[in-house]
């Protein structure tokens, strides 16, 4: 553990401790410390050789945007977003395979960072900052680095759990004024208001839950209103979770592990979420290599797990984060929420997809309808969670289970819930690929 006086220094000060070769890993998502990242590329050319390894970025910064630095800085990410999948093409940008629980631990394993820099509250009278919205892996990296830096701002919500830090752990403090950055409700569509329905019809009082982002997860969350005794145990801690806590839907009366806790390792959403977290004692902002442990999410019964994919084959693998070789997100906590659920007493896990997508024909450029069940993934493309571990799988034509079922079966439920147009198709590939006979 650190013991030294923190420095307060200024952010050009602070990219100017960046030397040749060094790993730098910076917080996640709404803890990437945005004063640091826009100022990094200033250093470059004295330069060579840095790496800055990330989670769920949501800012351009240039020195990985630009291509003119792609000799000099390197890009690892554990999640990508639409930033990141624009930069790949630069070619300094590399994924982490990774399950959430073990990002940080495995890293480590593999390299040590010379410098780690995350946003946090400022200073309390005691001397302590909380690390805000997200600990992931962000408590373990102040213990690994030899450097840490903290973007301290008073726009940023003073969560409880373990993510509380002593600022004589912490070499220097850059002080910041940027907003907490927030993201936008996404309105659910017909086919997210059904999904959300025939999933919300599987979840009883008393069930504890993990949700996701974006339309689906929130249909799911307004289809949920007229249930009781909700508890939450997340990754990832939602504006759409608040509505029900304030509707008083989720209150984690009956949750076995944690139980009145709202458990997650980061959070995301609106001001009004953010105002909600701040100081307030229900919220526990956890360790992600803890929250995130398919054993500990397993001790919640009846827990359920509810996240999507972008693409399934007939006998249940799920390609929810590459497209083909493209890497388009990452696997994130899904294989972990979705095992961890399985191991719960009454626990489920659900996976789920619209029935098509609008995709480009690289031959004509025109976009075409596709059907995201196929009776094989397309080429590279990473399997998130293996079809050992799916149990639930809904579109918008309906809901199946494949817990305990064999190919056969699978191939027959899962067509069932394919789009009509492509029903007869995929018969005919299933027959071919040898899962069902004529």
């Amino acid at each position: 553990m650190k013991t030294k006086t923190p420095k307060y220094i200024t952010v050009l000060e602070a990219i100017d401790l960046v030397k040749s070769n060094d790993e730098i890993v910076v917080g996640m998502a709404a803890n990437e410390p945005q004063l640091f990242m826009a100022n990094l590329h200033k250093v470059g050319d004295r330069v060579k050789n840095v790496t800055v390894t990330n989670c769920l970025p949501i800012q351009n910064a240039e020195f990985f945007i630009d291509s003119k630095w792609n000799k000099t800085f390197f890009l690892d990410g554990w999640f990508y977003t639409n930033v990141l999948r624009k930069a790949h093409e630069n070619g300094n940008i590399s994924f982490i395979p990774n399950h959430l629980h073990f990002a940080g631990t495995k890293r480590l394993y593999h390299k040590k960072p010379n410098i780690f820099v995350t946003a946090s509250t400022t200073p309390d009278k005691h001397g302590y900052v909380s690390l805000s919205l997200s600990n992931v892996y962000e408590r373990q990296m102040i213990d690994a680095a030899d450097i840490t830096i903290l973007e301290i701002n008073p726009n940023f919500p003073r969560t409880l759990g373990d993510v509380a830090v002593h600022i004589s752990e912490v070499d220097y403090l850059v002080k910041a004024d940027y907003p907490a950055p927030t993201l936008p409700v996404v309105e659910p569509t017909e086919k997210d208001t059904i999904i959300g329905q025939l999933i919300a019809s599987q979840i009883h009082d008393g069930d504890t839950l993990q949700l996701g982002i974006g339309g689906m997860p929130n249909a799911v969350a307004k289809a949920l209103i007229n249930k009781k005794d909700l508890g939450i145990h997340t990754e990832m801690f939602t504006t759409g979770m608040l509505e029900l806590i304030k509707a008083g839907v989720i209150n984690g009366s009956k949750k076995t592990l944690h139980p009145n806790k709202h458990v997650a390792c980061f959070a995301f959403g609106s001001k009004e979420l953010y105002d909600f977290i701040d100081d307030n004692p229900s919220v526990m902002i956890l360790n992600g290599a803890y929250v995130n442990d398919p054993a500990i999410i397993g001790k919640n019964d009846n827990q359920v797990s509810i996240n999507s994919t972008l693409e399934i084959d007939l006998t249940g693998q799920c390609a929810s984060e590459s497209l083909g070789t493209r890497q388009f997100s990452g696997t994130g906590g899904q294989s972990d929420t979705a095992v961890g659920a399985q191991n719960a007493k009454n626990g489920r896990s659900f996976m789920a997809l619209y029935s098509t997508a609008m995709v480009k024909n690289p031959m004509t450029g025109e976009r075409e309808e596709t059907s995201k069940i196929v009776a094989t993934l397309k080429p590279g493309a990473a399997v998130s969670l293996s079809r050992n571990d799916v149990d639930y799988v809904v579109t918008e034509y309906g809901m199946v289970c494949l817990r305990g079922t064999n190919i056969r079966e699978r191939a027959n439920l899962l067509i069932s819930i394919a789009h009509p147009n492509f029903r007869e198709q995929l018969r005919k590939e299933a027959i071919e690929a040898g899962y069902l006979y004529e």
